[in-house]
């Protein structure tokens, strides 16, 4: 299979010149027909491992995912580009399901999307079984592994499937979350030679993490919101109830906002979500339930109110923010009390104890996260197994250059109070009695005898409270359990009060603007949405933030300029290049300083290789065959891989071109590999390179392939 034609299809349809790291290593070994576990971050855009070698390969590519949502994102985005897919879902009845099985079979798609719970029919199984299935791609890999956070059944039947299928499909597995074992689980169920595994990094460099710990975080939300009120977000919370209490509370400060659990029934929840989607609503508060396969690229910040279960969970969670590749951002709210409302959520719903323990083990790693002095990025990294993460110069803990203050004197006194009632109250009880409050209940228990009562009267409940928030949080304050837990002091909190600690509080943490104010952007954001509505798909569908952004710098004014921007292909500049061009050509008009601020750049169309593919493969037949210079030496000459020229020397003899074959591949070599071959069930390439000698190369082989199919 040529390669060319991947980066061909990858400029004609998708608008990008080049390939992303591990991107170009994955699509090569799957068009070789090697099984292939690719571990890439969210955003880091697995779906064109599978999607672009499902336009070169003949017959359906088949594509497990895990979401309904997802798999219509996904549809829509393809239709969009002119790529014909469909899936097949519980929204389907039984009618339409066997029909969009026949048009597989007819070949009317290059794409189809199924759940990995429809597996577990065999009457569906045994219809895929003659399907022309050449790729099987399966998405949130990791849930095939018991040992990943969120384990699914349903996938252990995939080997099953693949193994029933008539002709034996190449596999591609991806995934953006896998510790070492994880990826054991993939590739040893897959049957992936752990070799074919292209891991390009966990890093995912537009994302700045931070912690905020010992602050009011509802306050926090508003502010943040308040900030950042054009852009998309996610508020995670633990449970239902805090999911609830959070959506009732910004709906009535007046922000956009949608809410996702469980507890909801499942029209409710697709409402929410299709609102989200839409940019009908800006926030979505949820728990866990929401996000998997959400295809949404423009979320520019993800929060979580609550401390997550575990890292893995976490990373998946947070790199919902940030797909379009612009600076977004991931917070954690930490407070202490998370961490019982987790321990409780894994003991009511582990009963294997061998998980239970590792799920507590887990926990104890995210709450480490919060307690890190270090880079948080370099923390994530090295828990998915990077050996010496550099840090990243972007975390709330490699930037943060806040002062810090003498908070001592206030930490003796609110310590010093909390032992003279005894520890036996929680928070707002203890800062009542601080601020010296009238409250009956402190009158009944006396409390107002105390040395330590309103010797903090100049502040409020609620800024003490906070302050002792932050107590928790650095732990000279420790939580206790139960329904109404009680707040005792620490061994460090009790060095304080001996003065042998000091205490030093920072500033309170700056929130930013996430993105510039840009009058043009905002405008193109709406006629994004409008033609969305129109269309009926998401507005992501129809252009990312990411080639809004950049159409506002570059500012096309022309069908060839407007090529130039990122991710418009062909069929996107066909589709939607007049509306967006009369937009901003009217803009222009309109504010013609912000004509002259833009730096002049090339604005030629994006450029095809100066040969087609077409004669691009007879350049290398004059070169090698009639010029005689090495394979090698050609490939450095036009720029390609030496994959490509073998590609090219091959196509020209299926063409019916000369050849010497002796040349590339020895007589007796090819009597070894025809003997290989004849005793093989199939002709994958695999299987055949490794029962032959290293030195037989796999151009060697498939030569020898292409000449017993022009003999036969």
């Amino acid at each position: 299979m040529s390669f060319e034609q991947a980066v061909q299809h990858l400029q004609s349809y998708f608008g990008y010149e080049s390939f992303r790291g591990g991107q170009e290593e994955t699509i090569r070994q799957v068009l070789n027909g090697e099984n292939v576990a690719c571990i890439m971050p969210t955003g880091g855009g697995k779906s064109l491992c599978y999607q672009i070698p499902a336009l070169i390969l003949p017959g359906t590519t088949l594509v497990i995912s895990p979401l309904i949502s997802l798999m219509k994102d996904q549809v829509d985005a393809l239709h969009q580009v002119g790529i014909s897919a469909t899936f097949i879902n519980s929204s389907l009845t039984a009618t339409e399901v066997n029909e969009r099985l026949d048009e597989v079979k007819m070949g009317e798609y290059e794409l189809l999307y199924v759940a990995p719970e429809r597996l577990e029919s065999p009457a569906f199984l045994e219809q895929l079984r003659y399907l022309p299935i050449p790729l099987v791609a399966i998405d949130e890999a990791h849930c095939i592994s018991q040992w990943g956070h969120d384990f699914r059944p349903s996938y252990l039947r995939i080997h099953q499937m693949i193994n029933q299928l008539e002709y034996q499909p190449t596999v591609v597995a991806l995934t953006a979350t896998a510790t070492p074992q994880v990826r054991e689980d993939i590739c040893r169920s897959l049957n992936i030679d752990e070799k074919n595994t292209v891991i390009t990094g966990f890093e995912r460099k537009n994302l700045s993490f931070s912690v905020v710990k010992g602050e009011d975080r509802l306050a926090y939300i508003n502010r943040y919101i308040k900030q950042n009120e054009q852009e998309a977000g996610i508020i995670y919370a633990a449970t239902r109830k805090e999911v609830d209490h959070l959506y009732e509370h910004l709906r009535q400060n007046g922000v956009s906002v949608g809410r996702y659990h469980a507890g909801m029934n499942d029209q409710s929840r697709a409402t929410e979500q299709e609102q989200f989607l839409q940019d009908d609503v800006q926030v979505m508060v949820a728990t866990s339930a929401f996000g998997m396969g959400i295809d949404k690229s423009n979320i520019r910040y993800v929060i979580h109110y609550q401390l997550p279960k575990n890292m893995e969970s976490y990373y998946q969670e947070a790199g919902r923010a940030g797909r379009d590749g612009l600076d977004s951002e991931c917070i954690v709210l930490y407070s202490p009390q998370d961490i019982r409302v987790q321990r409780y959520l894994i003991e009511q719903t582990t009963f294997h104890q061998e998980r239970q323990m590792n799920d507590l083990e887990k926990l104890q790693q995210m709450v480490n996260y919060c307690h890190t002095e270090g880079c948080l990025q370099a923390f994530i990294l090295q828990y998915f197994g990077d050996e010496n993460p550099q840090s990243c110069g972007r975390c709330g803990n490699c930037t943060d250059d806040r002062t810090a203050v003498d908070v001592t004197i206030d930490t003796q006194k609110v310590l010093s109070c909390m032992i003279r009632m005894g520890e036996r109250f929680g928070k707002t009880m203890i800062a009542q009695v601080l601020t010296g409050s009238k409250n009956k209940k402190i009158q009944e228990l006396n409390f107002t005898t105390l040395s330590t009562y309103g010797v903090m009267k100049e502040q409020s409940v609620k800024d003490v409270s906070q302050f002792i928030e932050y107590l928790i949080s650095e732990q000279y304050i420790a939580v206790g359990q139960g329904q109404f837990p009680t707040l005792t002091v620490t061994n460090r909190g009790r060095d304080v009060l001996l003065g042998n600690e000091k205490v030093m509080r920072k500033e309170q943490v700056q929130i930013k603007q996430l993105v510039r104010d840009d009058e043009l952007f905002e405008y193109l954001r709406s006629l994004r949405k409008e033609i969305a509505s129109e269309e009926g798909v998401p507005p992501f569908v129809v252009f990312s933030d990411e080639s809004l952004r950049d159409m506002s710098a570059k500012l096309p004014q022309t069908n060839e300029a407007f090529l130039s921007v990122k991710g418009v292909g062909e069929r996107k500049q066909e589709q939607y290049g007049e509306r967006f061009i009369a937009a901003i050509h009217q803009f222009c008009l309109e504010n013609p300083e912000r004509e002259r601020q833009v730096e002049v750049v090339e604005t030629a169309p994006k450029k095809k290789k100066t040969t087609s593919d077409e004669l691009s493969h007879e350049v290398t037949y004059q070169m090698v065959i009639e010029e005689g210079i090495v394979i090698e030496e050609v490939a450095k000459q036009r720029g390609l891989s030496q994959q490509t020229i073998e590609n090219h020397l091959i196509r020209c003899y299926q063409e019916g071109k000369e050849f010497d074959w002796n040349r590339f591949v020895p007589p007796h070599y090819e009597q070894l590999i025809e003997d290989v071959i004849s005793q093989m069930e199939d002709d994958k390439l695999k299987p055949i390179k490794e029962a032959l000698p290293d030195e037989v190369s796999y151009f060697m082989i498939r030569s020898v392939l292409a000449k017993r199919k022009q003999t036969t």
